[in-house]
């Protein structure tokens, strides 16, 4: 999913570890700037604004690192109305000089990625939670029983995003059985086609350091519902306890919802961390792509169909449905499958005419074909 800015569209995705970076010296080196962003700043040097990455969001101003230092900038010249095109924590931006009151925010450069979500109002405008992200870490608590099709969810928006997801199984101390946790991981892993699954407890260290290589020289954000440990996670990760956390409840084993806007974090190994709120919903947001990577076993089972068009509904031939009965498909897969596709084409119809006819053709056909089910059931004529 390609996000445009203020100041262009946006590139394709590419890892900053495949760029130049600037010398450690530069102020903003452990924010990940690298000779790309020192090229698309070029214009805005000329005109003597200064470079920064958006550290946090907060009605109408925002934190930037700047090689000043982190200051404070109005966002009124990027507040377009278009919910995708707003700054964003993560972005990279060009701010005013020290001396005018207020300092503003000029323009932001084109994202690398972009990670969008549905927002939960009627209308299901895309929300952009975070930008120019390499790793997009999808934390799971082992403390409730596992929710495999959220994480289909998540891991949907995190490949469509252009980042590099990775599911991270937190709080494993309290899965005493080895045994035990490598059947979860299992199951992770069988949701989670390509992507690494790692356990880690915040508690006994298991897992960190392993994440702490994964993620350093880039950027990740932290994603997941609240009560994962993600807080927990961050100030473990940053050596510090710089992220508040609340404790689990005894009843059901859930966190408490702590964090409540989106910050951006230097990591003290090398790294950029964007943690985030707990997100209640995970809407997806023209995501086809992403639900394709998710599900990659069932899109390459299709490509055996006898119809080019199957459904994996009915139709005879169709390879997807002959994985199911043999039991190489579980059949939760494939209704997940099912689930997000439908969703997913539901939001692209708001906004584009040629889906919503294919829509309405298809519930006519679907509906002309149960009313012939109907009429061959009870044995009369159709009409």
């Amino acid at each position: 999913m390609s996000t445009s800015s203020t100041t262009g569209s946006s590139s394709s995705s590419s890892s900053s570890s495949a760029l130049s970076p600037l010398p450690s010296s530069s102020p903003l080196s452990s924010y990940g700037w690298d000779t790309h962003w020192e090229a698309e700043f070029a214009p805005h040097a000329e005109r003597g604004l200064l470079p920064g990455r958006v550290v946090r969001v907060d009605r109408g101003q925002c934190d930037i690192a700047t090689t000043e230092g982190v200051v404070r900038a109005d966002t009124a010249f990027v507040t377009p109305h278009d919910p995708l095109r707003v700054i964003c924590t993560g972005d990279w931006a060009a701010v005013d000089p020290a001396g005018g009151t207020p300092r503003y925010v000029r323009a932001y450069l084109p994202r690398r990625t972009a990670f969008v979500r549905s927002t939960s109002s009627k209308r299901s405008d895309g929300q952009i939670l975070a930008a120019n992200v390499d790793h997009a870490i999808v934390a799971v608590s082992l403390a409730a029983e596992l929710d495999l099709g959220r994480i289909e969810r998540f891991l949907a928006l995190a490949w469509e995003s252009g980042a590099q997801p990775l599911v991270v199984l937190t709080k494993a101390d309290l899965v005493p059985d080895p045994v035990g946790l490598s059947y979860l991981v299992q199951d992770v892993e069988t949701t989670a086609p390509g992507v690494p699954v790692l356990p880690l407890s915040s508690a006994t260290g298991e897992g960190v350091d392993v994440l702490r290589a994964i993620i350093a020289g880039g950027t990740s954000v932290l994603l997941g519902v609240s009560g994962t440990g993600k807080s927990t996670l961050a100030n473990t990760l940053l050596g510090e306890d710089t992220m508040a956390v609340q404790a689990v409840r005894d009843v059901d084993g859930k966190g408490r919802h702590t964090t409540t806007t989106r910050n951006l974090l230097t990591l003290p190994g090398g790294g950029v961390l964007i943690d985030t709120p707990g997100l209640r919903g995970v809407g997806l947001f023209d995501a086809g792509t992403g639900v394709g990577q998710v599900f990659s076993e069932i899109e390459e089972l299709a490509s055996s169909c006898r119809f080019h068009d199957c459904a994996h509904a009915t139709e005879p031939g169709c390879a997807v449905l002959a994985a199911v009965e043999e039991g190489a498909l579980p059949e939760r897969r494939l209704e997940s499958y099912r689930k997000l596709l439908r969703e997913n084409q539901y939001i692209v119809a708001k906004t584009d005419a040629r889906v919503r006819a294919e829509l309405r053709r298809d519930w006519k056909r679907k509906g002309a074909e149960g009313r012939a089910a109907m009429q061959a059931k009870r044995g009369g004529l159709i009409r």
